[in-house]
């Protein structure tokens, strides 16, 4: 059965632009090339498209891998475009299933160079992780070196069981080095991150094994919210990449922040004077006596004067008493849970099992 996908749109510089979304296990490597080739305009939807088929987003990738021209035109170029091209072809299924890719620990642009990237160098799309060794912590260089991932845990295994003491505490601290950045992303390489990218240069981010569509607005880093429980959120298509725990702030499309729902007044936040904290407490009483006249199986409620009559009548103390018990009834009417005739003691049985007061 084809995969379809949800597709969002927003209003990006002007124009009505796609994304699309996903769920929390959609081919990240397809959607993120696709994204970052809709907010470059180099791929189009048709206008008011909901969904699209991993089918339809190949194709049109497809198209724009065949539009791209060799950018010089020597023989040996020439040859070189045309392989990379039927290497990139032969790729693309990958794309919708997913994409390894193998990061060096050096640069920001450091993969292990293999086929799937070839894609991104075709379509001029930068490939960035975070994932780098701090240079302030020489002994952490030294042991990890130039090595990518997979190097990097064959090298801590062999270490393991290495007589030579050096080689055993060289591992030790390369295997740390993994457990303290197991987010894949360190503060250096945020740092070298916002170096390294261009302003209002749109890329694709790798980081826990995910792809993410960024780009660099005025000096800060962002990344395209694609979760589908986002579809109805206009206000909600970046994310701020500030730190390494993940917690950015959300963004509309022109980089404000998308606030939370407006707080009341500042007078609506002001504590109730005394007065009106005893019109409460009369109006809780007066409540609870019409429920308690109703639950006895009283003619009718009290009469406006009756009620009132027994608010004067009753202490202070008694009133306090009274609204412990029926205070979130008066509060919450819409929670309320009338029961009908029987017995008092009866329905104080039932009421835990039949009524939830909130």
């Amino acid at each position: 059965m084809p995969a379809y996908y949800l597709v969002k749109w927003i209003t990006w510089k002007e124009k009505k632009t796609p994304i699309v979304t996903q769920s929390e296990n959609g081919p990240c490597p397809l959607l993120a090339i696709m994204n970052t080739l809709f907010l470059r305009w180099k791929a189009k939807l048709p206008a008011q498209t909901e969904v699209v088929t991993t089918e339809e987003l190949m194709a049109h990738l497809g198209e724009c891998v065949l539009s791209v021209t060799p950018r010089e035109k020597t023989n040996a170029m020439e040859l070189n475009f045309q392989q990379n091209m039927s290497d990139a072809m032969a790729v693309l299924p990958k794309l919708s299933t997913g994409l390894d890719v193998n990061v060096r620990f050096t640069g920001v642009t450091d993969f292990e160079y293999t086929p799937e990237c070839i894609v991104f160098d075709l379509l001029n799309i930068p490939l960035y992780h975070g994932w780098l060794v701090d240079p302030q912590s020489p002994e952490t260089v030294a042991a990890v070196g130039k090595l990518s991932y997979n190097q990097l845990v064959e090298k801590i295994i062999d270490c393991k069981h290495s007589a030579d003491s050096s080689r055993v505490s060289e591992g030790l601290v390369a295997e740390q080095f993994l457990e303290s950045t197991a987010t894949q992303l360190s503060y250096h390489g945020l740092c070298e991150l916002n170096t390294t990218a261009k302003e209002g240069e749109i890329s694709v981010f790798f980081r826990n094994n995910h792809f993410s569509t960024m780009i660099k607005h005025k000096g800060h880093l962002y990344l395209l919210v694609t979760d589908q429980g986002f579809l109805q959120e206009e206000s909600m298509v970046w994310e701020s990449l500030h730190n390494v725990e993940g917690d950015g702030n959300f963004c509309n499309s022109d980089f404000r922040l998308s606030h939370a729902p407006e707080r009341p007044p500042a007078a609506a936040l002001l504590p109730p004077s005394s007065q009106e904290q005893q019109r409460q407490i009369d109006q809780d009483y007066l409540v609870a006596v019409s429920l308690q006249q109703q639950q006895e199986g009283a003619p009718g409620p009290l009469s406006d004067l009756e009620l009132a009559q027994s608010a004067e009548n009753t202490k202070p103390h008694q009133l306090q008493l009274i609204t412990m018990w029926d205070s979130a009834l008066a509060l919450a009417p819409a929670k309320r849970c009338v029961r009908g005739q029987g017995s008092q003691q009866a329905r104080r049985r039932e009421k835990e099992s039949d009524c939830v007061i909130l």
